[in-house]
């Protein structure tokens, strides 16, 4: 995604003299080149799962929480560095809402295929969304003291452990964050907490430029894994847009050829049982709740025809009262 041109935006209005003498950060666009690779690779990992490769579960938790987690930050992080470079001294609004325009379409572009392909878990708020809005935001602490940048940072990281509330709960505003109930999508980036590295991007940034760090960053990138590096952090975006969709279709056209061998369907629905509750309850208790929940449906000859498709989890009567029965039973202290 082209989180922001490290060239300063006089100098691409200024015209070739002005580029020349400034020149590209390579290492910047070399970072954001890593972080679309990684991010890629994730993604990569994504598209295995969902063909039966890898384990239920397996990219939304653990390590692989952690990962992603780790490159969104690096992206907004980046976005925030970015917009810094790029209206240092002034804000360019042309330019601005120019890549604003960019990022907002390419968004609408992600939440239109994913509602198409995946509709009970598309992508209403994903990386680019908070891209978009951040640097909206963002342009309030350019001028502001990095410290009190890096305060209001550390506050909008804090905020979902203090401030969610079921007001929320509406699907209006689960862009905010704060909602109590997690609502489903393949790529949920809310405000906060990731308003936080976007902000600790410009902080830093805003740093580096008072020290002049940024000055000494004007290498050549001559070697040839800096160059790939770099051009892929120039063309990020588009290489955002197309990556995912031609790695789901090469893993499709794979799994036509060698299926992954299906898997067992009580460990499954207690996987995916157990990483649904553990949105919102403890680990200990969402143990319970599945493994009780998983008895009573064998016990009712209900799992088959719910593995299969044929029951409605949401609206069949016996599966609600099933899960309610549960929900008491594993709330109540051993």
């Amino acid at each position: 995604m082209q989180i922001a041109d490290p060239v300063r935006e006089d100098d691409q209005q200024a015209g070739g003299p002005a580029r020349e003498r400034r020149g590209r950060l390579w290492e910047i666009d070399a970072l954001r080149g890593i972080a679309i690779i990684a991010m890629a690779s994730y993604h990569f990992s994504w598209d295995l799962e969902f063909f039966g490769y890898l384990d239920p579960g397996t990219v939304g938790t653990g390590g692989f929480k952690i990962y992603a987690r780790a490159i969104a930050s690096s992206f907004l992080f980046l976005a925030g560095v970015g917009l810094v470079l790029g209206h240092d001294p002034a804000i360019r609004w042309r330019v601005f809402l120019i890549r604003l325009a960019k990022i907002a379409a390419a968004a609408g572009i992600i939440t239109a295929a994913t509602l198409i392909a995946f509709p009970e878990s598309f992508i209403f708020f994903g990386i680019l969304h908070a891209i978009a809005t951040a640097s909206l935001i963002g342009l309030v602490f350019l001028r502001l003291p990095p410290v009190l940048t890096l305060l209001v940072a550390a506050a909008a990281f804090a905020a979902p452990f203090y401030l969610r509330s079921a007001l929320f709960d509406l699907p209006a505003l689960w862009w905010v964050g704060l909602s109590e109930t997690l609502p489903r999508s393949n790529d949920y980036v809310p405000l906060l907490p990731w308003l936080a590295p976007f902000l600790a991007g410009i902080a830093t940034a805003r740093i580096a430029l008072s020290r002049g760090a940024f000055s000494r960053l004007r290498g050549v990138a001559n070697a040839r894994w800096k160059r790939a590096l770099s051009l892929s952090g120039r063309h990020s975006l588009g290489i955002y847009l197309i990556h995912q969709p031609l790695l789901f279709g090469l893993v499709y056209i794979f799994a036509l050829a060698f299926p992954a061998a299906k898997p067992d369907p009580v460990q499954s629905f207690r996987t995916n049982c157990e990483m649904t509750c553990q949105k919102q309850e403890t680990a200990a208790l969402c143990t319970r709740f599945c493994g009780c929940t998983l008895d009573k449906l064998m016990e009712e000859n209900l799992f088959e025809p719910l593995n299969a498709g044929k029951l409605d989890i949401g609206t069949d009567a016996r599966v609600a009262a099933i899960a309610s029965q549960c929900t008491i039973e594993a709330q109540t202290p051993q």
